[in-house]
């Protein structure tokens, strides 16, 4: 069974940086999309970042310029640097891939269970 696990949440004072990272497991196949989510409270969870399987990046226009996704293929795992952190940017950050398991022709999308970010001085 597939899993995705984030990592590297805590709590961090403005203008600090963190990296978070998702390691995704289990029968692959083949991955088409990675990319985080973050939900702060009482708002909606909203798209940071994509990465594709060919490199191509998105950032919400909120992630342009301080937040930069990245994928080691090799070993399915999925970062997000961030930098100068706003205590805007608190948020449960979630990893989702749309990637094909081993027992479907077929990709489907997943979650992790998200990790917390904190910005607090």
């Amino acid at each position: 069974q597939v899993q995705l696990v984030e990592s590297g949440g805590g709590l961090v004072q403005p203008g600090g940086s963190l990296r978070l990272a998702c390691a995704a497991s289990g029968r692959i196949f083949s991955i088409k999309a990675m990319a985080w989510y973050r939900q702060a409270p009482g708002n909606q969870r909203e798209l940071v970042a994509r990465i594709l399987n060919d490199g191509s990046t998105y950032y919400a226009d909120s992630a342009k310029g301080r937040f930069t996704i990245s994928r080691d293929g090799a070993k399915n795992t999925m970062y997000l640097q961030i930098n100068n952190l706003k205590p805007e940017d608190t948020a449960d950050y979630y990893c989702n891939s749309v990637l094909t398991e081993a027992r479907y022709n077929y990709p489907r999308d997943y979650w992790g269970q998200g990790t917390q970010v904190t910005v607090s001085s």
